[in-house]
Formats: C-alpha cells, sequence, structure tokens
C-alpha cells in the first residue's frame, strides 16, 4: 500500500519523479501532516459540549469555543447540544410542536394513564416530563436509550406517588406536590444510572377520574364545593357573632360592676349617716328627737298636696276635685255646720 501511494506521488510530481523527487516527496508529505494536523482543530458552539472519543471510547468532553484534538483515526468528537430542552408525554400522544398544554385532539394511552390512587380508587393522569443533557459523556455512554429511560422511570415514580396520594387531594390541593415529589424521584434514580440527565420540570396536565365515572364525580366535586362554602359561611357568621356575644358579655359585666359599686357606696353613705345621727343623739337627745320630727314632718307635707285655710272665713263650700290635681279629696272642717 506504501509502495502505491509513492508510485502515485511521484506520477504528478515534477520531472517524473526524477532526480529532485526525495524532495518533492518530503514537501509533500510535510503538507499532508500540516493539513493531518490541523484538521484536529474543531470548534464547539455555546448550546453544545464536545465529547471526544479517542479509538471509539470516551476519553473526556471540552467546552464550548475551539478544542484540539488528535485527528482521525486517534480520536474523534461528537458535540450534542446540552441546553435544549426536551419532552416526553406519557398518557397521551400528541405532535411534537405542541404547546405546555395537553392539546384536545391529543390520543390517550390508557396503559400509562390510569393509576390507583391511596385509597384505592382509578385516577386518569396526563403529565410531560422536561430533561435537558447535564453531562454529554455519560448521556452518551451510560445509557443506550435515554428517552425511554426517563420515560419508564417517569412513569414508575408516578404511580408510586399517585399510589400514597387520596384521590381527593391528588385533583385538587396536592397536584404541586405530586410533581415536585415525581421530580425529585426521577432525578435520583438517573443519578443512579449515571445518565447525564437533569429534569427541568414535571407537569401534570390532565388529572381527572375515569372518563366513565367523571360526571359521577363532578357532582360529588360541587357537593364537597358547596359544603366548604356553607363552612366557610359558618365560620365568617362565628367570627362574627362570637365578638359581638363577647363584648355585649363585657358590657353586662361593667354595668353590674358599676351597679354594684353604687350600691355599696350608698349602704355606707347610708350607714355613716345614721352612725352620725346617732351619735348626735347620744350627744342631745331632746335637740336630735325634735330635728328627726320636724325633718319627717317636712318630707311628709312635701310630698303630699295640702289645702290651707283660715278657720276665721265663713261658709266655706267643700271642694272634691274630681280631675286628681290636688292628688287626693280634701275635706275642710266646716264651722257653720255644713253638710260635708
Amino acid at each position: 500500500m506504501i509502495r502505491q501511494a509513492q508510485a502515485a506521488l511521484r506520477r504528478y510530481l515534477p520531472f517524473g519523479g526524477g532526480g529532485g523527487s526525495g524532495k518533492w516527496l518530503g514537501l509533500g508529505a510535510a503538507a499532508l501532516l500540516v493539513v493531518w494536523a490541523a484538521s484536529g482543530i474543531y470548534r464547539v458552539q455555546p448550546d453544545e459540549q464536545g465529547v471526544v472519543m479517542r479509538f471509539g471510547a470516551f476519553h473526556r468532553t471540552t467546552q464550548p469555543g475551539l478544542n484540539y484534538r488528535i485527528p482521525w483515526p486517534v480520536e474523534s468528537v461528537t458535540t450534542p447540544r446540552v441546553t435544549r430542552i426536551n419532552r416526553i408525554d406519557i398518557g397521551f400522544r400528541a405532535p411534537n410542536d405542541t404547546p405546555l398544554t395537553r392539546p384536545v385532539s391529543a390520543r390517550d394511552v390508557l396503559e400509562e394513564s390510569l393509576m390507583l390512587t391511596g385509597d384505592e380508587n382509578i385516577i386518569d393522569i396526563d403529565f410531560a416530563v422536561f430533561w435537558r443533557i447535564r453531562n454529554a459523556g455519560e448521556y452518551l455512554f451510560n445509557t443506550r436509550n435515554p428517552d425511554q429511560t426517563v420515560k419508564s422511570a417517569a412513569e414508575s415514580v408516578m404511580r408510586e406517588v399517585v399510589g400514597q396520594t387520596p384521590i381527593q387531594p391528588a385533583l385538587t390541593e396536592a397536584r404541586a406536590d405530586i410533581e415536585t415529589r415525581v421530580r425529585t424521584g426521577v432525578q435520583f434514580i438517573l443519578d443512579q444510572y449515571g445518565s447525564g440527565i437533569e429534569l427541568t420540570q414535571v407537569q401534570l396536565l390532565k388529572v381527572d377520574p375515569p372518563a366513565e365515572v367523571i360526571d359521577t364525580f363532578r357532582d360529588v366535586q360541587r357537593a364537597n364545593a358547596d359544603r366548604e362554602r356553607l363552612r366557610n359561611q359558618a365560620e365568617a357568621y362565628r367570627n362574627e357573632i362570637i365578638p359581638q356575644a363577647r363584648g355585649e358579655g363585657q358590657r353586662m359585666i361593667q354595668e353590674a360592676e358599676g351597679f354594684r359599686e353604687s350600691t355599696v357606696a350608698r349602704a355606707r353613705g347610708e350607714a355613716a349617716r345614721f352612725v352620725s345621727v346617732l351619735t348626735a343623739y347620744q350627744t342631745a337627745r331632746d335637740v336630735t328627737v325634735r330635728r328627726i320630727y320636724m325633718e319627717t314632718m317636712e318630707e311628709i307635707l312635701r310630698r303630699n298636696p295640702k289645702l290651707v285655710i283660715d278657720d276665721r272665713l265663713q261658709g266655706v263650700v267643700p271642694y272634691l276635685p274630681l280631675d286628681g290635681s290636688t292628688g287626693g279629696a280634701q275635706r275642710p272642717a266646716a264651722r257653720n255646720g255644713a253638710p260635708p
């Protein structure tokens, strides 16, 4: 083979490979060597990572920019895109350019989407897994089929998480928690495999009961919503009426305490007045008795209407007011013998 290459080279050399053939042969070999060495220069784009293989076996990874490898056939390089986000749909099939939501025209795959919940109910779940290449060398050499590996791991972890969750939380408030737990579990499995894959997101696109019972289940959901609404209304009424009742009770307590204080103070005043009167009585009995008599008569006369008639008047006609303006009947004494 070497002799054939030399003969072919001599045919293209000047002078038919005569006297200066050795010199031209050396120059050609040097030029070929330079070209061969220069072929080892390669460029890795910003969204790529270089994987250098030496005699077909993984050797190293290189970062974006200009890099060098030993030219073929010693080393070869592959530059997969490591920033592209890949998507795997589980539970349904749709075109590759579908948005983040589940399209209406998607085809259900029931053997993937039907799962058993923690309270032994069947639920229909469609979800998508988004991932990218974290280590190109591990991605190319440690997994034979990365897409199938991610799909199998995600479906397995999703069934495990759903099997630990009752159906009602899975349909309502536990969706975010399910997504987080599935992402963590799948990433743990992929790291154990050394797959070089990083999960960026797990998104639940549809979480419903099976189609055969979805109408009945929605009726149950509406009943639960009504129950929750009534409960909230009752809580609001309780939060409103309890402070009012406590305020009213506090007001009554304060009024009772005020009445008690006033009654006690009045009783103490009366007792003190009685003691002072008793002391004065013991000091001057005649004066005290007369003063008490006069005060008592003054109180009696002040509270009852009175008619005062001069006894020197003659022919006074008795008058009985029927409208009660005087507070009672008054019958003056008749001095001239007039009938009452």
